[in-house]
């Protein structure tokens, strides 16, 4: 099995947890090879998570990409670039290169630009790697997930499971119509040797350029629209969303029409059993005063790392029971919840142009 996270400094402790947990879940898998795309993972850090890969017998490897920057400026293909190689001198023409250069710098809105690692896993990663999955650092290996790396692509480059609860002006923003499914990037399996073969990474970043970077969700927006038509369906326990413990199966249907891929029992099973818990929601469990109901498993598993002992993130308590009340409106009302989410996460983007 091979897995790659992608981690700066400051999330190198959840990444300790989704990795002590992967291992401790899947004792039977022969082999696990982690490969961490990091963007300044200090030494210290990469000391404590190579202790937990040996305390398993696992192979860790770091693949540092502080370049990666300038993997995401323009290229030869946009005009950018091509302006400020042709000026030369003067105040008029230093002005427009200044507009220029700065029109070609990565944009990754209020997220740190580290999101953006995972879209260079087939460059980036052994060649010898030809199947990964992607974990995001937030996530928990709950259950054993041999099945998942084991699943049957059918020709697709890659398999995630759908967020039905994105909002339909993200969908048209990268031109998907209302009835296409949407993914989620924190859990991805990748058939690696199909994405280099078919030049997958020149086309993520051909359409990233090509929106300005000026994306809802960034790298998410970027694999939706690039990929479309070219994702396998995963069920939602490998990407378990806490906050749908609160959704019913026919809210999400109503809201979107792909959600009808997963059966009602898939959907309940998910809820009770999760394989891989994905704490995407505000409510997660490092910050003081959470009540996400399945903190459990991420404290269990931090206990286990050099992080032990951690304490939780200060300074939300107030939020974090508003939006535990906001949980619980959800399974009464749940179109208050989506008219809440709706409207702040669209006024959230918006300070993101």
């Amino acid at each position: 099995m091979n897995v790659v996270y992608a981690s700066n400094d400051a999330y190198a402790r959840h990444l300790g947890v989704s990795m002590c947990s992967l291992f401790d879940k899947n004792p039977d898998e022969k082999e696990i090879r982690v490969f961490v795309l990091s963007m300044g993972l200090s030494t210290g850090s990469r000391r404590a998570l190579g202790s937990i890969a040996k305390q398993y017998q696992r192979e860790l490897s770091f693949l540092e990409m502080d370049d990666l920057k300038e993997r995401l400026r323009c290229t030869e293909e946009h005009p950018g670039e091509r302006m400020a190689a042709e000026i030369s001198s003067g105040a008029e023409e230093e002005a427009a290169l200044h507009e220029s250069v700065r029109g070609c710098e990565p944009d990754t809105g209020v997220y740190d630009i580290s999101i953006m690692l995972r879209l260079f896993m087939g460059e980036a990663l052994p060649e010898d790697v030809e199947r990964v999955l992607y974990l995001d650092c937030d996530t928990v290996v709950a259950q054993p997930i041999g099945a998942l790396w084991r699943t049957d692509l059918l020709g697709n480059v890659v398999g995630a499971v759908m967020e039905p609860t994105i909002y339909p002006e993200v969908k048209e923003a990268i031109g998907l119509a209302p009835e296409d499914p949407y993914f989620n990037s924190g859990v991805l399996l990748a058939d690696l040797r199909q994405w280099r073969k078919t030049g997958v990474q020149k086309a993520l970043l051909d359409f990233w350029r090509k929106k300005s970077g000026r994306l809802f969700a960034s790298d998410q927006d970027v694999i939706n629209g690039t990929l479309a038509g070219r994702v396998k369906i995963l069920s939602p326990r490998y990407n378990f969303f806490p906050n749908y413990r609160y959704f019913s199966y026919a809210t999400l249907a109503r809201h979107a029409a792909s959600w009808h891929a997963v059966s009602r029992e898939e959907f309940a099973e998910a809820k009770r059993h999760p394989a891989i818990i994905h704490y995407m929601g505000d409510d997660r469990p490092w910050i003081a005063g959470n009540r996400n109901h399945y903190r459990r498993a991420y404290e269990k598993y931090l206990e286990m790392t050099p992080w032990a002992g951690t304490p939780r993130e200060e300074g939300k308590r107030f939020y974090m029971l508003l939006y535990h009340l906001m949980d619980y409106t959800t399974a009464v009302c749940p179109a208050m919840r989506w008219e809440i989410s709706r409207r702040m996460g669209m006024k959230w983007a918006a300070r993101k142009k």
